[in-house]
């Protein structure tokens, strides 16, 4: 096979494609991956919005607002005073881009060591598995691959009255690197997105509104975690106005002027400045040369089986670019189940038990079905839950917002879904996970020694008290 031969080709160097090369080229095939982010430096980034502009910077600047947070409104409940306190946040976001820089360098590395051909640009699919790829210069080349795999992930969606530009209307991108805190915040969307990034600001001393075109608020989850959440955020200040639907957006100076239908009818905020997060859409634009054989969806995603093979020989597709929750830990599975289809093993992700994950204060996660799901899909169900403030670790940790739920089905007591608002949820969601994967019921967690004292607890109590058999709650 020649040097621009290949085994397996992935497009796309992002959670999902990084992944499917590294466990391809650990099963012995000769592995190839493209991808066209680059750093401040021009230099290749691998690791796609992920680690570049996702999940590793939002959680950086998570964790130093919440330090901050805490300083400025716990620590007085410790015995801890300060006295004008400050944010640098330059020094903030510099330690955000050191952090991001260490990863993207890292996946770079275990390229390396997996010995992965790395190409900078962006690939094209051709037919017969030839991938065409774009150097940042307009220089061109093609490379074959007897498997190829699409990891070309997705991108923010862009409203057409409120286009990016970068300074004043921003994407993900542009919040994570604001160099100063602004005195007024606009989101539009109460997302994952949009109330993460609105938390970051929100702390620092930014006045935020979120703006959501749906009546309910986080519609996603489970109704009773969604309305806690709710309260907490409230609390904290963070002004979220549901049913409002933004009609313009408009740049004068140094300010933005949004107008928006509101359920008590048009409505004008003005504000220093503005993300846009309603949403991300797959990104696969120019990606289809003619006569592949691959097909996208009306939403743009490659269309794939169970098994994330797209119907052409050896093309499979993976992550945010097909079917499923845009996550990154979805991504992973897919990548890695697609490299071991490939080389003869079983691979497989269960899309049922994926968990979902808001980093917020308090945190907020799920896995498996809400309570409307279960009405919807009329499954007989009954549900247990359990409140932080009964747990012992909580409030000695000063953390007693939210609970846990688990539900499970009214005959065989199989758990149909966990979810959980408080701290440390992205944590505690992963037992529920493990649970769910090998068919447990609500007395397999409940009969499960938990240590004491643990903010874990609330998760055995929540599972005891499905058959209310709770210790310590009313039953």
């Amino acid at each position: 096979m020649s040097d621009q031969n290949f085994d397996v080709i992935v497009i796309g160097g992002g959670p999902a494609g990084y992944h499917a090369a590294i466990r391809a080229a650990q099963l012995g095939l000769k592995t190839a991956c493209i991808d066209a982010w680059t750093g401040a430096d021009g230099k290749a980034a691998l690791g796609g919005t992920c680690l570049n502009v996702g999940c590793i910077p939002s959680k950086a600047l998570l964790d130093s607002s919440k330090q901050f947070w805490n300083l400025t409104q716990h620590f007085d409940v410790h015995g801890i005073t300060t006295k004008d306190a400050a944010i640098d946040v330059k020094t903030m976001v510099g330690r955000k881009d050191k952090i991001v820089k260490q990863f993207t360098g890292g996946v770079a590395m275990l390229f390396k060591q997996n010995k992965i051909a790395s190409f900078l640009g962006k690939g094209k699919l051709l037919k017969d598995r030839q991938v065409e790829i774009t150097a940042p210069d307009g220089g061109k080349q093609v490379i074959s691959g007897t498997n190829i795999i699409i990891a070309t992930g997705s991108t923010p969606i862009e409203l057409p009255f409120a286009k990016f530009d970068g300074k004043a209307i921003v994407d993900n991108a542009g919040a994570l690197a604001f160099d100063a805190v602004p005195k007024r915040l606009g989101v539009i969307g109460a997302g994952v997105i949009g109330l993460e990034l609105g938390s970051v600001w929100k702390r620092l001393g930014a006045d935020v509104t979120v703006i959501e075109a749906l009546p309910d608020f986080l519609a996603v989850a489970d109704a009773d975690v969604a309305r806690t959440a709710a309260r907490e955020f409230a609390k904290q200040g963070l002004k979220i106005e549901l049913g409002a639907k933004l009609s313009k957006a408009e740049v004068k100076g140094n300010e933005v002027h949004l107008s928006y239908a509101g359920k008590d009818g048009e409505k004008q905020l003005v504000v220093d400045k503005l993300l846009v997060a309603v949403g991300r859409r797959a990104y696969t634009d120019g990606l289809l040369g003619d006569g592949t054989g691959v097909s996208l969806d009306e939403r743009g995603r490659v269309v794939v089986d169970e098994h994330c093979w797209t119907g052409v020989d050896g093309v499979w597709a993976v992550g945010d670019c097909v079917r499923g929750p845009m996550l990154a830990h979805k991504g992973f599975e897919e990548g890695i189940a697609v490299a071991e289809l490939i080389a003869g093993k079983a691979g497989h992700v269960n899309l049922d038990t994926i968990p979902w994950v808001i980093y917020t204060e308090p945190e907020i996660a799920w896995v498996g079905k809400t309570e409307a799901q279960c009405k919807a899909d009329n499954i007989p169900y009954k549900t247990g839950s359990f409140p932080f403030a009964a747990v012992g670790r909580a409030v000695a940790m000063n953390e007693p917002a939210g609970f846990v739920k688990v539900i499970a089905h009214a005959e065989t007591d199989r758990i149909l879904g966990c979810h959980i608002v408080g701290a440390n949820a992205s944590e505690l969601i992963a037992e529920c996970v493990v649970a769910m994967e090998f068919k447990g019921s609500a007395e397999d967690l409940a009969r499960i020694v938990h240590a004491h004292p643990t903010l874990s607890e609330a998760v055995h109590e929540a599972a005891m008290s499905v058959d209310k058999r709770a210790i310590h709650k009313a039953n």
